[in-house]
């Protein structure tokens, strides 16, 4: 089980879906210019339980399409279980990481996974030359391009 903040809804996570995230404590990769430094710390937030994580998932089905993960990949015992719980509740799946790579046994799991370290100099998603990557896993495609705007 981990720690999370109180799940928000979210727009502009994913292209093309309405989001329930969950941002989960205790991340480890410290990126500079990070905007969510207490997630840093494992202990912030509240534990996120099964019966917990599935309340929410009943409240907002119908409401939101993709369930977010900010994190969560260094403890896969809880992520996989909760990515496998939205999916069949068809909800699609996001796991944003600052790392290059994530475990298969978690992808596996995942309609869209945004990958890289936050480089300021870079900027993020919307830059185009940012070194992260958002990557619809169903399409096979990288889809940093929706994240620009004209």
């Amino acid at each position: 089980m981990f720690n999370s903040l109180t799940p928000q809804i979210a727009l502009q996570e994913v292209p093309g879906e309405v989001s329930l995230l969950f941002s989960i404590t205790g991340c480890d990769v410290g990126c500079k210019g990070c905007h969510s430094v207490e997630l840093w710390d494992a202990s912030y937030g509240e534990p996120l339980t099964q019966g917990r994580y599935l309340a929410y998932l009943e409240q907002y089905q119908g409401f939101v399409s993709c369930i977010v993960f900010f994190g969560g990949e260094w403890q896969p015992g809880s992520l996989i279980p909760c990515l496998a719980l939205a999916s069949s509740m068809n909800f699609k799946t996001c796991l944003y990481t600052g790392r290059e790579r994530v475990a298969p046994e978690i992808v596996a799991h995942l309609d869209y996974l945004k990958t890289g370290e936050f480089k300021q100099q870079l900027g993020g998603l919307a830059s185009p030359g940012s070194n992260q990557k958002f990557y619809d896993l169903n399409r096979k495609q990288i889809i940093n391009y929706k994240f620009i705007r004209e």
